[in-house]
């Protein structure tokens, strides 16, 4: 028999349920909720499509068990950035930079520069470099994904 769980998802209070304990909670997001932003790229938690934030800090979400999510906890995804009319800072820097190519790796990298950005207001490229070093990107747009950091990391 599935057991509940009850989420704090970008504001919203879910429930999804589960089978495994150890079900990611990627799925949970993407196929109970509808979730798009997380993407599932490696499912080892080292491509870093599908980070989310758990309480502001950035979250591979394809290792992290569903089952270790408490009640209080916040988590927010790339739709709970911003959406529509209303984007986050990040959002609108990779927007003007042409930041995206495929756009496979765009919600990792976003919400990993998102995490770093709340502790580090002013970074050298080379800490943006260093902060973003485990998110993979195939396209090789990594220097204006570089640009759009620093000028939205200029807007806050």
């Amino acid at each position: 028999m599935a057991k509940r769980k009850s989420l704090n998802v970008n504001g919203r209070r879910v429930s999804v349920g589960y089978d495994d304990p150890a079900m990611p909670l990627l799925y949970a997001l993407r196929d109970d909720l509808g979730l798009k932003g997380p993407r599932f790229g490696c499912g080892l938690g080292q491509c870093g499509a599908c980070t989310v934030h758990v309480d502001g800090a950035a979250v591979r979400s394809c290792v992290t068990p569903i089952a270790t999510i408490g009640d209080r906890q916040v988590i927010v995804t790339l739709e709970g950035l911003g959406m529509g009319a209303k984007l986050h800072p990040l959002q609108k820097a990779f927007i003007d930079e042409q930041a995206v190519q495929c756009g496979y790796c765009i919600n990792g990298m976003i919400m990993q520069a998102a995490a770093f950005l709340a502790s580090k207001k002013r970074p050298t490229e080379d800490e943006i470099k260093s902060a973003l070093a485990n998110n993979l990107c195939r396209c090789g747009t990594h220097s204006r994904i570089v640009r759009a950091v620093k000028r939205a990391s200029a807007a806050t």
